[in-house]
């Protein structure tokens, strides 16, 4: 059996432990594309995984992820693990973590919710459950579990 490696990256974030089949939508919460010159990707989608069964992993070179983009990936793989690399070590790791509230991470689906409106503030969300996930607009109380379409 031939084993394909990913090269390893001097500095950036691992994504691991992400469901299988969702690494594109992390990759679009990450704004991949577009990139710079001197950032790479790599993506392993279905890898085999004793604590998932399958899994996928996202790998990006120079980029260390905001709280608000962690926490928007909380969203869509409550499983996935973050890796800060440095020189080719891994520095810190940890599993992502729903805080109690989500702010400006999802757009309110209630199109008549104030935070759709033209006034200066972000949406903002309770988690109402963890598994699943389902987050209530503070403002209108609209109940959200599709995140991917509400991504901000």
């Amino acid at each position: 059996m031939r084993e394909l490696k990913i090269t390893p990256i001097r500095n950036g974030t691992v994504i691991d432990h992400i469901g299988n089949g969702l690494a594109l939508d992390v990759l679009r919460i990450l704004g991949v594309p577009p990139l710079e010159r001197d950032t790479s990707v790599s993506v392993a989608l279905h890898v085999r995984s004793g604590k998932l069964g399958w899994k996928d992993i996202v790998k990006v070179e120079n980029i260390e992820l905001s709280p608000r983009t962690v926490n928007a990936i909380a969203l869509i793989a409550p499983t996935a693990t973050i890796s800060i690399i440095r020189e080719f070590r891994v520095r810190e790791k940890r599993a992502v973590d729903l805080p109690p509230k989500i702010v400006g991470v999802l757009r309110c689906p209630n199109l008549n919710c104030i935070s759709n409106q033209s006034e200066p503030l972000e949406s903002e969300f309770d988690v109402a459950e963890r598994r699943p996930t389902v987050l209530k607009c503070v403002f209108c109380e609209r109940r959200v579990d599709d995140f991917l379409h509400h991504l901000a």
